[in-house]
């Protein structure tokens, strides 16, 4: 049976990843960093008690910033195949924690890398790392001849997280070349799934789009509606993940759709999910939504609401979206588009979503979870009030 040690198994990729491995007949172990709430949303459904005689998934305390700790574990564990996925992976976020952020995502990269290289495991332990697009800054200059990103443009990033993995990028390939490792970096173009966090881009979206369908919520905000992204499934991502590291030889890999659109169009598709489309007006920090049509029929089959029969305030002309400054980045990355060619034709590698079901994907789940809600408070009860 092969073993697999996952960082970062409670987030996204690290759920759906778990999934996958064990559905392969793996051992899992995950690192999992300590919390007084339990945090573990996204794996509870895949929790075996630690007395099961055939207990596949075992989770351990640790944190990227503790050597010693990761050390221990990987000498627990002995793994084949590691993947690193834990990171502090909000790039907005980065520009307030640079330093933290380096810590984690840059330096944690080594600790894993050196651990196993101190254990005497560079033979036996294969390593996947999560990279990012982010390195590319989407400059104009770093694009191939087709207009993508590929394995071979270089790197400008613009931000704390961008920098702080280019640095895990680098250390992984200087190891893989300097002793001799099967260590491998993947640059993952945006991927999304109704298991991403709230605070990115995406989900905030979903949510929202979700909560003023069911009348739990009047507009909301976002910053550049003019971003471009690479917008993939991340079940999508985590079969390239595993696949990396059954290939022959260890290298680096574009992980993309090689389609983008902008924020903009992906508000625009969220609200189709559920039969409202809208009508943008103004320009830059200006710029608002407003609904400018419902399909009734649409938008039942979505809820489960006939909102022509509701208190709902869903009128044609209001305004649902605004512009806020606040969320603009000091140094924005405009356009990100990669070139999965490599991975396709070396790994037979085809991504089993498109951005339609994408959007599709997440806003059934994010209405069926807006629906307790609306459940709870017609039972007289209250609801959280998270800021998104």
């Amino acid at each position: 049976m092969k073993v697999a040690l996952i960082t970062g198994i409670t987030g996204q990729d690290g759920s759906y990843l778990a999934e996958l491995l064990l559905e392969k007949g793996y051992m899992v172990h995950g690192i999992k960093r300590r919390s007084s709430l339990f945090n573990t949303d996204r794996i509870d459904h895949l929790y075996q008690d630690p007395h099961h005689p055939e207990q596949r998934l075992k989770l351990h305390y640790g944190d990227l910033t503790d050597a010693m700790n990761l050390t221990r574990i990987i000498q627990e564990c002995q793994p084949d195949e590691i993947y690193n996925l834990g990171a502090m992976s909000h790039v907005a976020v980065s520009f307030d924690t640079p330093e933290y952020v380096g810590n984690v995502d840059g330096l944690g990269t080594l600790r894993i890398l050196e651990a196993v290289r101190i254990l005497g495991l560079e033979k036996k332990t294969r390593i996947y790392q999560a990279s990012t697009s982010e390195l590319y800054g989407g400059m104009p200059e770093n694009k191939n001849d087709k207009g993508f990103y590929d394995e071979n443009s270089p790197f400008y990033p613009r931000s704390p997280y961008g920098v702080a993995k280019i640095y895990g990028f680098w250390i992984t390939k200087n190891y893989r070349e300097a002793y001799d490792m099967f260590a491998c970096n993947g640059i993952l173009f945006n991927h999304e799934s109704p298991r991403r966090g709230e605070t990115f881009v995406t989900r905030k979206i979903t949510r929202a789009v979700a909560k003023i369908a069911l009348g739990l919520q009047e507009k909301f905000y976002l910053g550049n509606l003019e971003a471009k992204r690479d917008w993939g499934h991340a079940k999508d991502y985590v079969r390239m993940m595993w696949m990396i590291l059954q290939a022959e030889q260890p290298e680096d890999w574009v992980i993309a759709t090689g389609v983008t659109k902008t924020v903009r169009e992906f508000v625009r598709m969220a609200f189709g999910e559920v039969g409202i489309e809208l009508e943008f007006k103004g320009v830059g920090v200006d710029e608002k939504g407003y609904i400018k049509s419902i399909n009734h029929e649409v938008y039942t089959a979505a809820t489960n609401i006939e909102q022509q029969k509701t208190n709902i305030d869903l009128a044609i002309g209001k305004e649902v979206l605004s512009v806020d400054p606040t969320y603009f980045r000091p140094t924005e990355v405009d356009l990100l588009i990669g070139d999965p060619t490599k991975a396709k034709e070396k790994l037979g590698w085809v991504p089993e979503h498109d951005l339609a079901s994408l959007v599709k994907d997440m806003m059934q789940g994010d209405v069926t979870l807006m629906k307790k809600d609306v459940d709870l408070l017609k039972a007289g009860h209250e609801i959280l009030k998270q800021a998104e």
